[in-house]
């Protein structure tokens, strides 16, 4: 991270303005997301449904996501990575919005449903658009910072649940509406990025040389099912879906965990996520060296299991904290080395649809363990004992599966 920091200050103007469009929009991307986690519980009183019914709200947005990341890559490959961006940050914060105005919990699932296409299109668009704007040396580092982004966004909404929500609950009865509506400042971004940002270089360099134009084997989303891009669209596709369950394994029910131990969210949040973001930066840096991608994620996906009972089964506070803090930098660490590894593995005329494709159909199978976890509960489960045991799972199952692909580090984009 240091590396890069030094480094960063180094880059052109245009270098760190499409960073920054990438690093803003996946933050604002995870406060809109991360908010619906803080209030779950006002929001299951006020429809009346169970922890299944209040997992599956979780569920449905990341089953969306694939298709907003199929549209989103292919649009990207096909005009420019710029455009799709600003269009999902605005989708996104759309139906945030309108996720608040919910009269029943059938509309509220819709808007979930339909801020899930935005939330991937994000993703899909912005993580090339700024690593094709870096040089090859920086984009293990750089990937590490972006996917630490999403972890500030979940600091920032857990900051808005601490200081702003005890003051909307006295005057409203479903002060949770309010939490939502605040996910429209991220649109705001949009104009910054129409005004300030450039297209990535690579993609240009691609159609002014022609190779980016329609091919008569088809657009970049059904290329990546070709025959020669189809092993590899299925190991990335199932990675990442280990990625995603552990993700949300460690995520989607922690405050709701928290608030059943009678604990304050905000500094287990803050550990936990501090813990991501210094993780995801530090495991992003060491995939530019010896240990290489494959080696980075193995390491980070064992510290992430091994601490797990730390992080849920401890009766001790401050321990739990602690597994707070390790857990974010092993589990969630581990991320840091999985953008520049999957856009990677894919050429540049297909980067877009191909990393997209793949991160959100990750999404897609992960999405079912938000709500797996909320039915282990109403079958008798601990929430505890739930969440360590997805945890460990997924962990391991990243640690064997990212092996069956081949090693990255040091490709070239050009």
């Amino acid at each position: 991270m240091l590396q890069f920091l030094r480094e960063f200050r180094s880059l052109t103007s245009e270098q760190k303005r499409a960073f920054a469009a990438a690093f803003f929009g996946w933050m604002l991307d995870g406060f809109d997301f991360t908010i619906l986690t803080f209030v779950l519980a006002d929001i299951q009183r006020s429809f009346t449904i169970d922890n299944a019914l209040a997992g599956a709200l979780g569920t449905v947005t990341l089953m969306f996501r694939l298709v907003g990341g199929a549209a989103a890559g292919t649009a990207a490959d096909r005009w420019g990575r710029k455009l799709p961006l600003m269009l999902s940050i605005v989708w996104f914060s759309l139906f945030t919005v309108l996720s608040g105005f919910s009269t029943s919990y059938a509309m509220l699932f819709a808007c979930r449903a339909l801020f899930g296409i935005g939330m991937g299109g994000e993703w899909a668009a912005g993580m090339p658009l700024a690593l094709e704007h870096l040089p090859d040396r920086l984009r293990g580092p750089a990937a590490g910072v972006l996917q630490g982004a999403w972890a500030w966004g979940y600091i920032s909404s857990a900051l808005v649940f601490q200081l702003v929500y005890p003051v909307l609950r006295g005057p409203m009865d479903e002060a949770w509406r309010a939490m939502f509506w605040i996910g429209a400042i991220p649109a705001m971004v949009v104009l910054w990025i129409r005004a300030s940002v450039t297209e990535s270089p690579v993609w240009l360099a691609l159609h002014q040389a022609g190779e980016g134009a329609p091919r008569a084997d088809g657009v970049s989303l059904t290329r990546i099912f070709n025959r020669d891009l189809l092993g590899t669209t299925i190991h990335c596709s199932l990675l990442a879906a280990c990625f995603m369950v552990s993700y949300y394994a460690v995520t989607y029910w922690y405050a709701t965990f928290l608030q059943q131990r009678s604990l304050n969210t905000l500094p287990y949040i803050v550990a936990l996520n501090i813990g991501g973001i210094l993780g995801s930066a530090f495991w992003g840096g060491v995939s530019e060296g010896r240990l290489g991608r494959r080696g980075a994620v193995t390491a980070a996906a064992g510290l992430g299991v091994a601490v797990s009972p730390l992080y849920l089964l401890s009766t001790d506070a401050t321990l739990l904290l602690a597994g707070a803090s390790l857990v974010g930098f092993g589990a969630h660490g581990m991320w840091g080395a999985f953008p520049s590894y999957i856009t990677e593995r894919f050429p540049s005329d297909v980067r877009g649809a191909g990393a997209g494709f793949c991160y959100h159909a990750g999404a897609l199978a992960g999405s079912f363990t938000s709500f797996a976890i909320g039915h282990l509960v109403d079958s008798g489960w601990s929430l505890a004992g739930a969440m360590t045991v997805s945890i460990a799972v997924s962990g391991l199952a990243v640690s064997a599966l990212i092996w069956l692909g081949p090693e990255t580090r040091g490709h070239s984009f050009q």
